[in-house]
């Protein structure tokens, strides 16, 4: 039995380990990590817009292409090892140097460029030379296959590498989204793709001839430390209370004052989006006025049940509600998943039995959800650089209506200004959420008679009964803030909105309406 076991492993010939065939996979999986992580390095500057996916996508293609042709003719003139793996170790440094670039670049370059062309503009100087140096290997190492597996055909070699090199690709992509962007910070993503590719590089060098690129390989690993150390110092010099990248995008919370009072900011990405005042317990004592407007309950519909809070940021109005009332119930969606859990270190959420928190998109949980709302309040727009596209269609705001209670009503806090140039972000969708919700109103939290970007609530009401600003119940409110509404409210019959857009799941241009209120914000 044993005799016929080892004859049987005699027959069966394993493949022999190939260096080529492993560097042009972990090369692969680099690729697409770097392409992957650096829409997350462009996002806290430039948003996370479409502009930013696409200059990430154009800029890592073009630079694959350029390294395919002048890598084919590269291996053609010099078909070594030695140079295969040199441009490995040379990819692993620059992949560092330009990310340390970016870190000092970066806030200069989005206060100069536009939110249209700064993401491509950034993507060139920062992320071309790396991915080009790495779209060279493919091609050298079917010209090194082929001087080493004469017996094998091109086309066979040329399928083998594009498939271990698409493999890695496809390992590096899954990787970058359910591991290495929830577990680490992209300073560190960096840094652990250079020492990768460094290694890679290096170590086939020395065991071929260590005494002369010893002194290379000592020199990556200083140039390593030397940018390692700066992350860390650059990191550990914030004010931050914490700091980490999340799944969606960068969370920051840090201590400041806000109206001489000490105030516990939460910002994600470039955005201060939400705040708690560290000298009060009081949940209604908020920081922001936009939140401020979750209080319309009171003269809608007093006796609100249950609620939805789409976008739960730091949770300071399910908060507020919960304190209101302990006949309210909140439902909050909120697709960044560590918020829940940091709102409650960091911004005193409490345990409630009266909230219930989905680590999922809001719209889905709508569309999925039998449940009827009194209030639905959408927060999901913290920032011009980031509003994303299904949560402003009228797609969007016929699901809401259908969720709510028959007296219920729907608030959204979007950013925006009042100008009445064309395309106008905010006209486009007070045109849309009007054509929805006949019975509307829409605030700017500043001022009515600003141009510039604002806060505007737009306030949405199933049933077909008009609030009466001139009321006792409004103008004699022991609230001041209830009081004021009416100094709030845009004249909507004063605008002409014909030229605008309706926006529609099939069709809705928001970053390029967003590009337009920043132009407009800088001119």
């Amino acid at each position: 039995m044993l005799e016929g076991g080892n004859n049987l492993m005699s027959k069966l010939k394993l493949p022999k380990p190939n260096p080529i065939i492993f560097s042009v996979f972990i090369t692969g999986a680099c690729v697409l990590i770097v392409e992957i992580v650096a829409v997350r390095v462009l996002s806290p500057h430039y948003g996370n817009t479409i502009f930013t996916f696409s200059s990430v996508i154009t800029v890592i293609l073009s630079a694959l292409s350029i390294g395919y042709y002048f890598g084919g003719k590269l291996a053609d003139l010099r078909p070594s090892p030695k140079w295969f793996y040199g441009i490995i170790l040379i990819s692993g440094i620059a992949l560092l140097g330009f990310h340390f670039l970016s870190i000092l670049a970066l806030p200069i370059l989005s206060f100069v460029l536009p939110l249209t062309s700064g993401p491509l503009i950034s993507s060139l100087l920062l992320f071309l030379f790396p991915a080009l140096l790495l779209g060279t290997l493919s091609p050298y190492a079917i010209k090194l296959e082929t001087i080493h597996l004469k017996e094998q055909g091109i086309g066979n070699i040329s399928g083998k590498i594009f498939f271990w090199s698409t493999l890695g690709s496809i390992t590096g992509s899954l990787l970058s989204g359910f591991f290495l962007i929830p577990r680490f910070g992209i300073n560190n993503i960096f840094i652990g793709t250079s020492v990768v590719l460094v290694i890679l590089g290096s170590v086939p060098l020395l065991l071929t001839n260590f005494k002369k690129f010893r002194l290379i390989f000592l020199l990556s690993i200083f140039v390593l430390i030397f940018f390692a150390t700066n992350y860390s110092t650059s990191e550990t010099k914030t004010k931050a209370v914490y700091s980490k990248d999340g799944v969606y995008e960068k969370i920051e919370i840090y201590d400041d004052f806000q109206a001489g009072r000490p105030t516990r900011f939460f910002k994600q990405d470039k955005s201060s989006s939400a705040a708690m005042f560290l000298d009060s317990n009081d949940p209604k004592d908020l920081v922001y006025d936009y939140s401020k407007y979750y209080s319309i309950y009171k003269i809608i519909k007093p006796d609100i049940k249950n609620t939805l809070i789409i976008g739960g940021g730091a949770y300071s109005i399910p908060k507020t509600l919960l304190a209101e009332s302990p006949d309210i119930y909140v439902d909050v969606a909120e697709i960044e998943p560590s918020l829940f859990e940091l709102s409650k270190k960091y911004f005193n959420l409490k345990e409630n039995p009266r909230l219930k928190n989905y680590i999922q998109d809001g719209r889905r949980l709508l569309k999925d959800s039998d449940k009827q709302y009194d209030l639905i309040f959408s927060d999901v727009y913290y920032s011009l650089f980031s509003v994303p596209a299904h949560f402003t269609t009228q797609e969007f705001f016929k699901l809401a209506k259908q969720k709510l209670s028959r007296d219920g009503f729907f608030i959204a806090n979007f950013i925006g200004d009042l100008s009445d140039s064309s395309p106008s972000l905010t006209m486009s969708e007070i045109k849309t959420f009007k054509s929805v919700f006949q019975n509307s109103y829409f605030f700017a939290v500043r001022s009515t008679e600003e141009t510039k970007s604002q806060n505007i609530i737009f306030v949405g009401i199933k049933n077909n009964q008009p609030i009466d600003f001139e009321s006792n119940s409004i103008t004699q409110n022991s609230n001041p803030f209830l009081r004021s509404l009416k100094n709030k409210e845009i004249e909507i019959g004063k605008l002409d909105l014909s030229p605008h857009l309706i926006l529609t799941d099939n069709f809705s241009p928001v970053e390029y309406l967003t590009s337009q209120v920043l132009k407009r914000k800088i001119n």
